[in-house]
């Protein structure tokens, strides 16, 4: 079979998809990715083909400020994440795209969730389609604003949005928004922390730990503020937390000054290996960060900044499965004391190897790739 995956070009939104893009590939199903060239670099090694297709997200984030007023990053209203995604997006994207699947000539299109493309070729090729979430059902404020913009976008070009006819489901229910009602195409897909190419990850390179716990701080690809970040390090650091952080792709180590010391910075590396021998995880709350943390049952202090990280952050909460702590002038102080207590309840770290028993039964990507085959063959 030929699978084409379709994706926004963000890595929060790209990575998740990857597990499954491999399953495809080890059952001898050629496999290729729609997404901004700048990805080369993450597909490139997996072996997987990438049609370049489309700006990187700097430029869509651009355009669709200058159009709204608003950045959609920082500020998600409904309107701007509606213009964002299918608005700007297909303008920009939608013509190369058509012309990389055509070539193709896929026999699937699996698109992230709030991927508009690859639904669009979809309906242009009349080829089966799924949907791939990478986190907890997003509210129908925001997905009901931007189907009616991708719709016009649609019917421009002559085309009628197709529903798809898989709803492939990494969020296990204990992380589901109240009131959730699955989807009657919803299949469950196993989520895991994002490693790179082969069958296990090699732990990163980190010092010996000292007498205090271990926390992973991540804040992302792109909200590695150090203006954020450094009250937050300096805090946790004076409280005795021994400290590993990512950089994403926007900081230096020397970006930090006199906060740095003491605390392991790493650049980007995949999740699966910052994990190795942490106690807890204080994050942003990405999707990808946040399910594949569970996955390891790992506690969370979620620190939401912008996108759909106040979803993250609530759903977290409410599982029990960590603390969420909101932007403000006592944030890092609250971010230091949300450790702390992560480390004296047992009850959080119970309720995360809860999440992620739950995260365990859920079938595997090489389970799902199969059952797809299965039905389109």
């Amino acid at each position: 079979m030929r699978i084409l995956f379709s994706s926004t070009p963000a890595h929060g939104h790209l990575l998740p998809q990857l597990p499954l893009a491999r399953a495809f590939k080890n059952r001898g199903d050629q496999v290729a990715v729609m997404t901004a060239g700048l990805f080369a670099p993450v597909l490139d090694p997996e072996g997987i083909e990438l049609f370049p297709v489309g700006p990187g997200a700097d430029v869509l984030f651009a355009e669709s400020a200058r159009r709204t007023g608003v950045d959609a990053a920082a500020n998600p209203t409904p309107e701007a994440v509606a213009e964002f995604f299918a608005g700007t997006r297909i303008d920009l994207t939608a013509d190369d795209a058509l012309a990389a699947a055509r070539t193709f000539a896929p026999d699937l299109i699996v698109a992230e969730a709030m991927d508009f493309v690859g639904p669009l070729v979809a309906a242009a090729l009349k080829v089966p389609l799924a949907t791939l979430a990478f986190g907890p059902a997003i509210p129908a404020e925001f997905t009901d604003g931007t189907s009616r913009v991708a719709t016009v976008r649609y019917t421009e070009r002559g085309l009628t949005p197709v529903p798809a006819r898989w709803y492939l489901d990494p969020c296990p229910d204990l992380l589901q928004p109240p009131g959730w009602d699955a989807p009657q195409t919803r299949l469950p897909l196993r989520p895991e922390p994002h490693q790179g190419p082969g069958p296990t990850a090699v732990p990163a390179a980190v010092p010996e730990r000292g007498h205090g716990p271990r926390a992973l701080v991540t804040f992302g690809t792109h909200f590695s503020d150090p203006a954020v970040l450094i009250p937050i390090l300096t805090e946790l650091r004076d409280a005795g937390v021994d400290l590993v952080v990512t950089l994403g792709l926007t900081t230096r180590t020397e970006d930090f000054g006199a906060a740095g010391e003491g605390v392991t910075f790493t650049g980007f590396a995949p999740l699966a290996e910052l994990l190795h021998d942490v106690d807890l995880v204080v994050t942003h709350g990405g999707a990808g960060t946040t399910l594949g943390a569970l996955a390891r049952g790992l506690p969370l202090v979620v620190v939401p900044q912008g996108a759909d990280q106040f979803l993250q952050a609530a759903v977290v909460e409410a599982s029990g499965a960590g603390i969420a702590v909101q932007p403000g002038p006592d944030m890092p102080q609250a971010v230091a004391k949300a450790v702390g207590t992560l480390r004296t309840d047992t009850a959080y770290a119970h309720a995360a190897r809860a999440v992620a028993q739950q995260i365990q039964a859920m079938p595997t990507p090489a389970e799902v790739a199969e059952q797809l085959a299965d039905t389109l063959s």
